[in-house]
């Protein structure tokens, strides 16, 4: 099989359309096409299927894709030791994280590679991406780490195509006006929250699981009024008396100061995993290791403070 061909189908399943395949690799369309339906006529069963308008991979077609994931990693090592046998480590790293993470994390991250070790540091690009929680697989896609969350109830990523490292897992506490009535109290319960006014992310994100789960707890649906994904914007909201949110203690909680107050939630576990999604042939390269490593390592200081 040829290996461009596999990595076409690959990209097909993680990009979700032969358009955006396209632009990716930067072959036409019809070209792409072209490639598939001759991977396809060496296979005797159905790599891809029609939904609406759009082309999706079959259960083959996923087997498929995760073996091709396997020798693009191959191949990617071999390149790789190539690079060490020359000496050549230029390659710029591509790390994309949510806008809490990329907060608590980015600034160490590069005092961390700039380290005085003696040995020259990766050349490093950041980028912020806030999306749902089903998108973060696709954006390993066009960079070499990302770091994602989902909560600890959710499934876990989707194994085979993706290298998923742990950084830690994050509770979750209530944000709320110091004045408020429930800020001084030594328990909170989600009784407690039935009546509250909240602010929410928007549908799709992570968090807006974890108030589903809450008011499932509460008996009664949570009163949403205000939809806010960047927990610096929900947090002025909150200094303000006119609401309450869950913030994430680790990666906000500089949040807290003289108006806004963070309590655990007695009686319920809420909790993030943040965790580092990558693709396989993207962990075969040594600079993108290293960065790897270095984002372990400020993730568990993170974490221990």
């Amino acid at each position: 099989m040829d290996p461009m061909r596999l990595r076409l189908l690959r990209e097909l399943g993680d990009r979700g359309s032969v358009t955006a395949v396209a632009a990716a690799v930067g072959i036409s369309a019809s070209a792409v096409s072209q490639q598939l339906a001759a991977l396809q006529a060496g296979v005797p069963v159905a790599l891809t299927v029609k939904q609406g308008r759009r082309l999706v991979l079959t259960e083959a077609g996923e087997a498929l894709a995760v073996a091709g994931a396997r020798v693009e990693e191959a191949l990617a090592g071999a390149r790789d030791a190539v690079d060490a046998f020359l000496g050549e480590r230029s390659r710029t790293v591509s790390v994309s994280a949510f806008h809490s993470a990329g907060l608590a994390l980015f600034r160490p991250l590069l005092a961390e590679l700039s380290g005085p070790d003696g040995s020259q540091p990766p050349v490093v690009s950041l980028r912020d991406a806030d999306v749902a929680r089903s998108e973060f697989p696709g954006l390993t896609a066009d960079h070499d780490l990302v770091i994602a969350h989902r909560l600890a109830h959710e499934p876990a990523w989707p194994a085979g195509r993706l290298h998923v490292t742990p950084l830690f897992v994050e509770p979750l506490d209530l944000a709320l006006h110091r004045a408020h009535p429930l800020a001084g109290r030594p328990r909170i319960t989600p009784a407690d929250l039935s009546d509250e006014r909240w602010i929410s992310v928007h549908d799709g994100f992570p968090l807006a699981n974890a108030l589903d789960h809450l008011a499932a707890l509460a008996g009664r649906p949570l009163r949403i009024e205000h939809r806010i994904n960047e927990f610096f914007v929900a947090a002025q909201v909150v200094r303000s008396g006119a609401a309450v949110a869950l913030v994430p203690r680790i990666t906000a909680g500089a949040l807290a100061d003289d108006e806004l107050v963070l309590r655990p939630i007695s009686g319920v576990t809420l909790a993030r995993h943040v965790d580092v999604l990558a693709r396989p042939d993207a962990v075969a390269s040594a600079p993108v290791r290293r960065v790897l490593r270095a984002l372990r390592k400020v993730a568990a200081e993170a974490a221990g403070a």
